[in-house]
């Protein structure tokens, strides 16, 4: 595991550390869980981008689109 250093405004530091007391985990815990989720939902968000026009192309345009296809 690597180490890094971020600036965080003092209100977001005192909620983090409100946070990490309520749930009973390190702070570091719960910083690394939420950017494992930002990389994820932005990786999702890259990858939707990529496929869209395919998808667009097939008549695929919403999820119930998607969803009557797949049934």
């Amino acid at each position: 595991m690597t180490t890094i250093t971020i600036r965080l405004p003092k209100q977001l530091r005192d909620d983090l550390t409100k946070l990490s007391r309520e749930e009973h985990k390190p702070v570091s815990d719960i910083v690394r869980e939420s950017l494992r989720r930002h990389v994820a939902v932005q990786q999702f968000r890259a990858l939707r981008r990529k496929i869209l026009p395919f998808a667009e192309a097939q008549g695929l345009v919403t999820d119930e689109d998607v969803l009557a296809e797949l049934s």
